[in-house]
């Protein structure tokens, strides 16, 4: 059987977080550190959760952290991530998510839903299940995994071949869906197919700049593109 890897980023393509993840960073940084506003001037579109970490201590600290640091400061996020979700007013699952992830799922074996997320693989947890979605997902590369997002994506699929008992998958039958060109870039780095969806901060003109195999405007548009190419 032929089998086809989804791979989805989360905030921006499945969720919005409505700034919890920012909230939640500007209180670990606060309570270590003693400075408000960590997050004031970072961009976290695409970016991995240590890549995050590492341009505020730059921005904030004048230097690289420690690896003990990264693991001290994603130790006091989790927590802080966790409790702005419980009220966050402005999270929501994206549009057409549950229907798209309820078509490829209806493929049986023959689709493996997974993740390429810069969250660290706890964040992840966090985020989707508040949004009901987490179950869906049957492995994943995150920001736990490499603080660069090619790499993230290259052990999401070796996590998926073990899951498959296949040796390697055809980087045509793998696709990597995500709303920055960061995704799209890390999908190119890897060889493999990149849908861009529309909904998160990137605009459909540097989604298309950056030649993706497809440009989505919402999810809702994903199963007729799938049952186009496979």
């Amino acid at each position: 059987m032929t089998r086809v890897l989804y791979l989805f980023d989360i905030d921006g393509t499945l969720v919005l977080s409505g700034g919890a993840g920012a909230r939640a960073l500007d209180r670990a940084f606060h309570q270590r550190w003693g400075f408000t506003g960590a997050m004031a001037m970072i961009k976290p579109g695409g970016m991995t959760d240590p890549a995050i970490l590492e341009q505020v201590f730059g921005a904030q600290l004048g230097r690289m952290p420690t690896a003990a640091e990264l693991d001290e400061m994603i130790e006091l996020y989790l927590p802080l991530l966790e409790a702005e979700l419980s009220d966050a007013p402005g999270f929501r699952v994206m549009p057409s998510v549950v229907e798209a992830l309820d078509y490829l799922s209806g493929h049986g074996t023959a689709i493996i839903l997974g993740l390429a997320t810069g969250n660290v693989r706890e964040a992840a947890r966090i985020k989707l299940e508040r949004g009901g979605l987490w179950p869906r997902f049957a492995l994943g590369g995150f920001g736990s995994d490499h603080r660069e997002r090619p790499r993230l994506v290259e052990r999401a699929i070796q996590r998926a071949c073990v899951h498959a008992g296949v040796h390697a998958f055809d980087p045509a039958q793998v696709v990597v869906v995500g709303d920055t060109p960061l995704d799209v870039h890390a999908a190119r780095a890897c060889g493999v197919r990149a849908v861009a969806v529309a909904t998160g901060t990137a605009t459909r003109a540097d989604l298309v700049a950056c030649a993706p195999d497809v440009v989505l405007d919402t999810l809702a548009e994903l199963p007729a593109w799938h049952a186009a190419q496979f």
